[in-house]
C-alpha cells in the first residue's frame, strides 16, 4: 500500500477514537447532570 492509503487508515482511525471516546465520557456526564439538576433545582430530567 502507498503512504496516502496509510494516512487515510490512521486519521479515520483517530476520529473513531476521539468520537468513541467523547460519547462515552460525555453520555454518563449529562445524565450526572440532570440528576443533580434535579437534586438541587428540582427541575425535571427531560429539560
Amino acid at each position: 500500500m502507498n503512504i496516502v492509503m496509510w494516512i487515510i487508515i490512521i486519521v479515520g482511525g483517530a476520529v473513531g477514537v476521539i468520537s468513541s471516546l467523547y460519547m462515552l465520557l460525555s453520555i454518563p456526564a449529562i445524565i450526572v447532570w440532570k440528576i443533580y439538576r434535579k437534586i438541587r433545582y428540582k427541575c425535571s430530567l427531560y429539560a
